[in-house]
């Protein structure tokens, strides 16, 4: 029967192979290509039950145990002249007296933590957070916020500009024309994400870095109310430290009149910029369809790292690796936070 004479020849070569195997691995080899779940002998089991005739089906039947039986046997023998081990003798064990070790747990990244606060402190003052897509087309990029044809800002050498003609936002004031879009005053929203422009990286820039600003629209807002926000969002946010604040007039073409706010803590004699605000310039309400004649409204923006870094009292003078701390992943200035 020539299915009969193939499984004899099948059975040599196995035992051949066992007999030619002279290492633990080999012999592993050797098993999982014979008897393992894809092997050799699974495989004969089913093209020659395959093949056979009714009467070469009934010797077959009577010869695939007793041959994986005998294989496993001559497997376990083989094993036992090489002085293979068993698994479980294999693997080191523990010394139980050693003190355990202790588990490193991870912590919130500090700018993370800054913007959770910022975005509570204006909760509390019942702002909504909104998000915005950080790749933006040119309206909302420049258009919608009053930056005119031929503005500096809007100079390719100083973004990131998509070969499809889109910008990495350089500022989240994109998500609050966003915002007053699909939003009818009142509008009372906060706005924190990533932006990008192509700076030098040193101890106060960076190529990428992360803001928050903020936009109030309705009937009858005034500069009063933006100082009222501004004067509660720095008392809680510097809350038991003593310090001072002043506004100082600026320009920035989405906002008019417009002014950055400078802190001096206690003890100290240097001023530091903290962020820049300013009440809605109308151009910005006609863009996305709001009536400029009937509301008015105030923004403003700060950077996280600057923020974080004052908080911190992080140096950021010359010589300082400044906010680049918050992006080199050192786990010795992280795990202090």
């Amino acid at each position: 029967m020539a299915v009969l004479e193939e499984l004899d020849q099948l059975r040599d070569e196995a035992l051949a192979a066992l007999e030619k195997a002279t290492t633990a691995e080999a012999l592993e080899e050797v098993r999982i290509r014979y008897l393992g779940k894809k092997g050799k002998l699974k495989a004969a089991q089913k093209s020659l039950f395959a093949q056979a005739s009714a009467e070469e089906k009934k010797e077959l039947g009577k010869r695939f145990n007793p041959l994986q039986e005998e294989l496993t046997a001559a497997l376990e023998a083989r094993k036992a002249e090489l002085g293979t081990p068993d698994k479980q003798q294999e693997k080191p064990q523990p010394d139980i007296t050693r003190p355990g070790r202790k588990p490193l747990f991870g912590s919130v990244h500090p700018l993370t933590q800054t913007i959770r606060e910022v975005c509570e402190i204006f909760r509390s003052m019942g702002f909504d957070v909104a998000e915005g897509p950080e790749v933006e087309d040119e309206f909302h990029s420049f258009d919608a916020l009053n930056i005119p044809p031929g503005h500096l800002a809007r100079d390719p050498r100083d973004n990131f500009v998509t070969d499809d003609g889109h910008f990495f936002r350089s500022q989240t004031s994109t998500v609050q024309i966003r915002v007053m879009e699909h939003q009818p005053p009142p509008v009372r929203c906060v706005v924190p994400g990533r932006v990008y422009r192509p700076d030098t990286v040193d101890a106060t820039h960076h190529f990428m870095f992360h803001q928050i600003e903020g936009l109030v629209v309705e009937e009858g807002i005034t500069f009063r109310d933006l100082k009222f926000v501004l004067d509660e969002f720095l008392h809680a946010y510097y809350a038991g430290r003593e310090f001072e604040w002043r506004l100082r007039p600026h320009f920035f073409p989405f906002t008019e009149c417009s002014a950055e706010v400078d802190v001096r803590m206690k003890g100290s004699t240097k001023w530091l910029e903290m962020l820049g605000c300013g009440m809605v310039d109308p151009n910005v309400f006609d863009a996305v369809g709001i009536d400029s004649e009937r509301y008015t409204g105030f923004a403003f923006g700060m950077g996280v790292e600057r923020l974080t870094a004052l908080k911190l009292d992080l140096p950021v003078g010359a010589g300082e690796r400044g906010i680049r701390h918050f992006f080199e992943n050192d786990l010795r200035f992280l795990r202090q936070f």
